[in-house]
């Protein structure tokens, strides 16, 4: 008998974690951070296992939401064994490296978290292990070492590189966990693979659930609408601001806007991108032959960029007609994103673009939804006027909700466990598997209450 415990990522989306307990073998699914919380609100319960095994953590891919608190878990079990992909190990060492400064900037004296150093960051990412998508592994807790072990295996989810449903077998047991995953193609990767046969226990996230999917074009689709607002801007001598996420939504846009120019869709003009997602994009071009690639021969760096961080004054971007693709992707405040909105929202023939989902306590949800004429409050000391164009684009990396039920029906669970998503969208994943499925058992996830699968 297996038992689930949600330690975050339960009617919301960040600091994913989820603990399942194997006859007293520990395995942890994922260890992130909540991206709008700060110090220990931003991390999983782990007091939830203070006093249960704890011997593996699984990770499915490395967004912050689902890796940024691995240090964390770390110290307090410093014996448990870490496995991924190779790729995600590979982006796991910039990002967590990375992660320092911006906790150095968050974190205020007197916090009860404490910063970890790059030095404890080397140390954790050379304890990773990596098993290549579909290669079988086994996982044997300290207490449980006289028993069958779990049987674990990573599948290509498709969401950004290295990203891996994950697989779990034991006895009669059989869970699939979805991570975050994309079953339709982007520019450079292609959709998930599952599993072909019947599971018991279905963990699926729930990010596009509350999402109507006539409101989201397939890619090739919005490439296509990108591409008209772009040419209208930089033809009347505008310059655009692409909020993205360094790692996956920069690589993916990037490519695609190239694409387009390469196709004579848009107009020719500068691309500004540069720091950390310089650095990932070396990483997904050196895996390009060894992970599923829509081309593999094609390399991100040989597309033509200027670094935006080399730019010294804003009011350059304005000088004559760009791109810009800067970090966050939802326009965290003090980012390069958010910085940046803000001189542009005062240049008329320039645009705001942004190209994936908001949460709606983010900045970015904000400006999202804003239009000519409007004001925004960023604060309560800070209202803006909107004087440029503000358009939304949905490059989706995550699987529509009907997509999501498609996977119900594939894989049969006998149960379905509802996770990373907002009410909403966990309610209507819920209420139609219900009614789609009847012989179904649905799970709300619900932090620190105990599922027994």
């Amino acid at each position: 008998m297996s038992k689930f415990l949600p330690l975050g990522g339960a009617g919301e989306i960040g600091a994913n974690s989820y603990y399942l307990n194997f006859s007293g073998t520990g395995v942890i699914l994922d260890c992130g951070v909540h991206p709008q919380k700060m110090g220990l609100e931003a991390l999983p319960v782990f007091d939830l296992i203070n006093d249960l095994p704890v011997d593996y953590v699984l990770i499915s891919h490395a967004h912050q939401d689902h890796l940024g608190s691995l240090p964390y878990l770390v110290k307090k079990h410093p014996y448990i064994r870490i496995i991924s992909t190779p790729q995600t190990r590979a982006l796991a060492e910039l990002t967590l490296h990375n992660s320092v400064a911006i906790l150095k900037q968050q974190l205020k004296e007197g916090d009860k978290l404490q910063v970890y150093t790059h030095e404890e960051i080397d140390l954790l990412i050379q304890s990773i292990e990596y098993k290549a998508y579909g290669e079988n592994f086994f996982l044997n807790g300290y207490n449980n070492r006289n028993t069958n072990p779990v049987t674990a295996k990573f599948y290509d989810a498709g969401h950004i590189l290295g990203s891996a449903g994950i697989y779990l077998e034991y006895g009669n047991d059989i869970i699939f966990y979805t991570g975050d995953i994309n079953l339709d193609g982007q520019t450079l990767l292609p959709g998930a693979d599952l599993p072909n046969f019947k599971i018991n226990t279905l963990i699926l996230e729930t990010t596009y659930g509350g999402t109507d999917s006539s409101t989201l074009l397939n890619w090739n689709e919005e490439s296509l609408r990108f591409a008209s607002s772009i040419n209208k801007i930089i033809i009347a001598g505008g310059s655009i601001l692409v909020p993205v996420f360094s790692l996956g939504k920069m690589q993916e846009v990037l490519t695609t806007i190239w694409n387009l120019m390469e196709k004579k869709k848009i107009v020719q003009t500068d691309i500004y991108t540069g720091g950390l997602a310089d650095k990932i994009s070396r990483v997904y071009d050196y895996n390009r032959y060894v992970v599923n690639r829509i081309d593999p021969e094609f390399e991100i760096n040989s597309i033509p960029q200027k670094n935006l961080y080399e730019v010294d004054i804003a009011e350059k971007f304005f000088k004559s007609p760009c791109i810009v693709l800067a970090p966050s992707g939802m326009m965290i405040e003090g980012t390069a994103s958010y910085i940046l909105a803000k001189r542009w929202l005062r240049q008329k023939n320039s645009a705001i673009f942004t190209v994936g989902y908001m949460e709606e306590n983010t900045p970015g949800f904000k400006f999202a939804n804003s239009k000519k004429g409007d004001k925004i409050r960023l604060s309560d000391f800070d209202e803006e006027e909107v004087e440029c164009t503000i358009e939304q684009f949905r490059f989706s990396s995550h699987s529509r909700r009907e997509e999501l039920l498609a996977i119900v029906k594939k894989l049969k669970p006998v149960k379905v466990v509802l996770v990373h998503g907002s009410p909403a969208g966990i309610e209507w994943i819920g209420a139609s598997i219900l009614k789609e499925f009847r012989n179904v058992k649905v799970f709300r996830a619900e932090p620190g209450k105990e599922i027994i699968l």
